[in-house]
C-alpha cells in the first residue's frame, strides 16, 4: 500500500471508501462494482444489465422546456445561472401538489420542500444533518451502495436488518428489526420500492417500523425514488401513517419517474424543521443545479399522469420478459412488485458465488449483472453470495436478446467456473 493510503486509514475518506466495499484485503482501492461490470461489458461488447438506467430517454416535451431553457435566443428567459439554493419555487410548488394528489399529505413548498441534486445528495445531506459519532443507522439490508458510505463518512455505525428471501419473495424480517433498533439508533433509513430486490412494503409493515421509531425517538429517513414503478402493489408513504410525518424525511427523484437519470434532480420533504437541518447542510455541498431541468420537472410532475401510466406498463413487459428468461434458464428469480431490478440466485448451477460468475458472464454470456453481495456488509454477504441483479429498463428487443444469451452462457460461464476452481484445488 502506498504511504499516502496507508497514513490515512482513520481519514474520513478511507471509511466511506471501506464501508462502500472500494477497499481491497491489502488496503488499497478498487473501483466500484458499477464501473467493473460496465468496463467488462464495453470490453467484451455484452449487454449491460448492471446499472440503473434506461435505454430510452423520458417524456421529449420535458427534454424540450429545458433545451429552449438554455438556449433561448432572449436572454432573461435562459436558464444557465445559479437557481435558488432551496430549488425554484414552481418546482416545490408541483412537488407539494404531486404529494397532495397521490398521497393526501398538505406541504407548505416554502418550508418543508428541499431540490437537491439528486437523490442521493439527498440522503448525504439528510444523514449528515442528524447523525453524530456513535449513531446507529438501522436499514434493510441489501442496500443501496450510499447508505453504508455515507453513514460511514459521518462516524456513525450502520446496523442493517438482511431481508429474508424466499420463493414467496423477499419480505423484511420485523421481529429482527424489533432487535435492531436500540436507544443507539437514531436514524432509520427505509427504502420502499427497493432496490436491488424489488419489495414494495406493505401498510402493516410501515407501521411496525413508524412504531419503532415513534419508541425510540427516531428520525425516518424515507428513499422512495420508485415511488411510480410498481406493478400493482401500492406505494405507500410512511409519512402518511398517523404519527410519523413529523419525524419523516421522505425523499425522490425525477430521475426514475421520467428516465432521465442523468438530470440528477431530487427533492426531500418533511416537517419545516428537518428540512431546514437538511437544508443547512445541503447548501454547503451542491448548493444549486439544474437551473433549465427544474422547470422541465415542474412540468412533469404536473402532467405526468400518462407517462407514469405508460412507464409502468413498459417497465412490467421488461419485467416479465426478463423474470420468465431467468426463470426458463434454471435460476430460481424473485419477481419484485417495483423498480428496474430482478435478483435471482443461482446456486441451481452449481455455483456458490454470484461475484465470481458475474465476473465472467460479460466474456461468456454476453451480459453483465450485479452480484448482491455488494450491497450487504461484509458479515452479512454470505446470506446473498448466490444472487445476482439484474436491470429490466431497456427495450424489450434488448431484453429478449439479453435473455438467450443467458440461456446459452449462463451453463457455460458456470462450467468455466467450476472447471477454473477445480484446477486451483488441483493445483
Amino acid at each position: 500500500m502506498s504511504p499516502t493510503l496507508s497514513s490515512s486509514l482513520s481519514s474520513p475518506w478511507f471509511r466511506t471508501s471501506a464501508a462502500a466495499n472500494l477497499v481491497d484485503s491489502e488496503g488499497g482501492l478498487r473501483p466500484t462494482i458499477f464501473e467493473e461490470m460496465t468496463g467488462l461489458a464495453q470490453r467484451f461488447d455484452a449487454i449491460n444489465l448492471g446499472q440503473g438506467f434506461p435505454d430510452t430517454d423520458g417524456p421529449a416535451e420535458l427534454a424540450e422546456i429545458a433545451a429552449a431553457l438554455i438556449s433561448n435566443d432572449d436572454a432573461a428567459a435562459r436558464r444557465n445561472q445559479y437557481a435558488p439554493g432551496s430549488g425554484i419555487l414552481p418546482l416545490r410548488e408541483a412537488i407539494a401538489r404531486h404529494q397532495h394528489r397521490h398521497y393526501g399529505l398538505e406541504l407548505n413548498p416554502e418550508t418543508e420542500i428541499l431540490v437537491s441534486t439528486g437523490a442521493t445528495e439527498a440522503l448525504a445531506a439528510s444523514l449528515m444533518a442528524f447523525l453524530s459519532p456513535g449513531d446507529e443507522v438501522v436499514t434493510f439490508e441489501p442496500f443501496y451502495d450510499s447508505y453504508a458510505a455515507v453513514t460511514a463518512l459521518t462516524n456513525a455505525t450502520l446496523v442493517p436488518v438482511p431481508l429474508t428471501l424466499s420463493d414467496a419473495g423477499a419480505r423484511p424480517d420485523l421481529e429482527r428489526f424489533a432487535q435492531a433498533v436500540t436507544e443507539k439508533t437514531r436514524v432509520i433509513l427505509l427504502n420502499s420500492p427497493h432496490n436491488p430486490c424489488g419489495v414494495v412494503f406493505t401498510q402493516d409493515e410501515l407501521r411496525v417500523i413508524a412504531d419503532a421509531a415513534a419508541a425510540h425517538d427516531c428520525i425516518i429517513i424515507s428513499d422512495e425514488v420508485y415511488e411510480h414503478l410498481t406493478f400493482g402493489s401500492p406505494h405507500i408513504p410512511i409519512a402518511t401513517l398517523e404519527g410519523a410525518f413529523e419525524r419523516t424525511v421522505t425523499i425522490s427523484s425525477a430521475g426514475k419517474a421520467f428516465s432521465m437519470t442523468g438530470w440528477k434532480v431530487g427533492w426531500a420533504s418533511g416537517p419545516a424543521p428537518l428540512i431546514a437541518a437538511v437544508k443547512s447542510v445541503k447548501q454547503f455541498l451542491s448548493y444549486s443545479s439544474g437551473p433549465a431541468f427544474q422547470p422541465a420537472v415542474a412540468h412533469g410532475l404536473d402532467h405526468g399522469e400518462k407517462w407514469f401510466e405508460s412507464l409502468r406498463t413498459d417497465l412490467r413487459e421488461g419485467r416479465d420478459i426478463l423474470v420468465n428468461g431467468l426463470r426458463e434458464a434454471g435460476l430460481r428469480v424473485i419477481e419484485p412488485e417495483g423498480t428496474y431490478f430482478v435478483i435471482a440466485d443461482v446456486s441451481s448451477l452449481g455455483v456458490t458465488s454470484a461475484a465470481d460468475l458475474a465476473r465472467l458472464l460479460p466474456e461468456h454470456a454476453g451480459v453483465a449483472g450485479i452480484p448482491v453481495e455488494v450491497f450487504a456488509i461484509p458479515e452479512h454477504q454470505s446470506e446473498f453470495s448466490s444472487w445476482i441483479r439484474f436491470a429490466f429498463c431497456k427495450r424489450p428487443e434488448v431484453l429478449h436478446d439479453a435473455v438467450a444469451r443467458l440461456k446459452d452462457g449462463l451453463p457455460r460461464t458456470a462450467a468455466v467456473l467450476k472447471a477454473a476452481a477445480a484446477a486451483g484445488d488441483n493445483a
